[in-house]
């Protein structure tokens, strides 16, 4: 059992406890300010109450704030579907750069390192998924999705089918935001349940499939870290029924180098490059969605794109001649593709090839390791595994006391009180060896243990439901209500 994420301190008999509180701000010596505004009285104070400390206190506050978060640079945090895995330094480095900050307003000819970037980036992004155009716009994966699905409508208007399908298959494993992106845009969303194996009921799927079916989504592996071994004949039922397959890229990081969506017959796909190419993740963005698709889906493309001009001696932004219009500012979340860009460019094919390679070995290595019951298998980058009897969520609460992340808890719902783990790539068999460790530490422990967790961290267990209800959104609020 290791420890050593919780920082320590010793009450009276002896026994160690987490650190548990560090004052806020305006609980330690502040000094009363005057104000004078030209703005109204009612819009403003006589005085403000503002921190008076010295340089050595105000860094050493922010520092024991830092060691009071678990983040990924402190430790493992292998959150099903997520894939939060280390970013590495090189690539802030990149972005950081002057050369980098670019005005997205300046003329194509006085950023034509930017535009070749963002073309070799179509490019690349292009080749890995077997796709043959990409656009760079969307500035999240969810927003990829919504894009793909505004292609997919704009696909079928054009060939007067537009009202008539009006339907979106997406299966009962499927991330959450597929159903929201199909809902979104206006599409009745029609679930499919899964097979007793985990992946699509090629029957179920045969029934749903008709002249009203726009799109079925879905990501190969697929959230219980199956990969779909009938995707041919699933692509076959799709297309003979004159809909279009979407790739979810959630989980393209079990492939790369491997096999490419596009191979398999999917017709557009979105890039989760936080999830796959290592640009940060979490903390609410920024990120990148860039969405793919075949030939015949490129004209619908979102505006602009970058392509070659003068025999590839210069680049310019373009409009697709049938563009779904722009998704969202000029060409996107620009550093995050410049993050992107150097991430595959560092690793190169054989190192995507190995990434992948490592993200299966890893998941299976810890699943061979721990206690609970796995339903499901073989599996690939991640697996769900069922608490059985425990509460997921107590498990989660109480790794958190063996210097760990949790997994993801209760979902897919398909597998009861599910625990979905996904250690990455990132991580070497040590850490592996913790996680193990700390799942089957707690798999032995009593309900009540389990019920009081966590224990040894900075904060302990909350009302979640009554947080999610009754937001605070400032310490103001919080006095306020007090």
């Amino acid at each position: 059992m290791n420890y050593d994420q919780a920082r320590w301190t010793h009450d009276a008999n002896g026994e160690s406890t987490a650190d548990q509180y560090e004052p806020l701000l305006s609980e330690k010596n502040t000094e009363e300010v005057a104000v004078d505004s030209p703005l109204p009285d009612d819009l403003t104070r006589d005085s403000l109450e503002l921190p008076d400390l010295s340089e050595p206190e105000l860094a050493r506050h922010y520092t024991r704030l830092s060691q009071m978060n678990y983040g990924i640079d402190s430790g493992p945090y292998p959150l099903g579907s997520c894939t939060m895995k280390y970013n590495p330094k090189f690539t802030e480095d990149v972005a950081a750069l002057a050369d980098a900050a670019v005005h997205p307003d300046r003329s194509d000819r006085s950023v034509q390192g930017t535009l070749a970037l963002l073309d070799g980036l179509q490019d690349y992004l292009a080749r890995i998924g077997g796709m043959d155009a990409v656009s760079l716009q969307p500035p999240a994966g969810a927003a990829g999705e919504y894009t793909g699905i505004l292609v997919a409508k704009a696909f079928h208007e054009q060939n007067g089918e537009g009202e008539q399908r009006d339907e979106i298959i997406v299966p009962d494993s499927a991330h959450g935001t597929n159903f929201a992106s199909a809902a979104l845009a206006g599409y009745d969303v029609v679930e499919l349940p899964s097979g007793d194996d985990g992946r699509v009921d090629l029957e179920a799927l045969e029934a749903a499939a008709s002249d009203r079916t726009a799109l079925f989504m879905l990501t190969n592996p697929n959230t219980l870290g199956l990969f779909e071994r009938d995707i041919g004949e699933i692509a076959g039922i799709v297309h003979d029924a004159g809909g279009l397959l979407y790739y979810d890229g959630a989980n393209l990081n079990a492939l790369l180098g491997q096999a490419r969506p596009g191979d398999m017959g999917f017709d557009i796909m979105h890039y989760n490059v936080h999830k796959t190419f290592a640009t940060p993740h979490g903390g609410g963005g920024p990120g990148a969605g860039p969405v793919g698709v075949t030939e015949r889906l490129a004209e619908f493309l979102p505006a602009p794109r970058v392509r070659e001009r003068d025999g590839g001696k210069e680049f310019e932004l373009f409009d697709p001649e049938n563009t779904v219009g722009k998704v969202h500012g000029f060409e996107g979340n620009w550093l995050v593709l410049v993050k992107t860009y150097a991430y595959i460019a560092r690793l190169g094919d054989e190192g995507l090839r190995d990434a992948s390679a490592k993200a299966v070995l890893n998941a299976n290595y810890l699943a061979s390791q721990i206690d609970y019951d796995i339903p499901f298998g073989p599996f690939h980058h991640e697996f769900v595994a069922s608490a059985g009897d425990q509460d997921a969520a107590d498990v989660a609460k109480r790794m958190l006391d063996y210097g760990v992340h949790p997994p993801t808890t209760k979902w897919p719902e398909i597998v009861p009180e599910a625990l979905m783990t996904e250690p990455t790539e990132i991580e070497g068999k040590e850490t592996l060896d913790q996680l193990a460790d700390a799942f089957n530490s707690v798999a032995s422990e009593d309900d009540e243990t389990l019920e009081s967790a966590p224990n040894r961290t900075t904060a302990r267990r909350i009302d979640q439901t009554s947080a999610a209800r009754n937001l605070r959104l400032s310490w103001h609020a919080l006095e306020e209500e007090e």
